[in-house]
């Protein structure tokens, strides 16, 4: 991370049977993640939730326990995070974007 002060937690929200270039969407973008050098990205899935259309997905209906709501977060400079931002954006088609001003007080790895 460039810039501990100045830091961005990206927070995607999706759906875990979207997909983008043929794999899961929050696979290609952990991915896409990874290659362009970023301090790490986190892939959360929901017990239940629902979007825009209403929709609740939910492991209490066994039909929809395969499209759980899916949250990765990825946390790291302003400069990097608004960099990778146009490279996801056309891939999620339907979803939520937010992004926020993030103190980090620690980042370590062992080398």
């Amino acid at each position: 991370m460039n810039s501990i002060a100045d830091g961005r937690l990206l927070r995607i929200f999706i759906d875990e049977s979207d997909k983008h270039a043929g794999i899961p969407l929050y696979d290609w973008i952990v991915k896409q993640a990874r290659e362009r050098r970023l301090s790490g990205a986190t892939v959360l899935r929901g017990l239940e939730g629902f979007g825009a259309h209403g929709h609740l997905h939910t492991v209490k209906f066994l039909r929809q326990a395969t499209d759980l709501p899916i949250v990765i977060e990825i946390v790291d400079s302003r400069e990097k995070i608004e960099a990778f931002l146009p490279i996801i954006e056309g891939a999620i088609t339907e979803g939520l974007v937010t992004l926020e001003e993030v103190e980090a007080r620690f980042f370590r790895a062992e080398s």
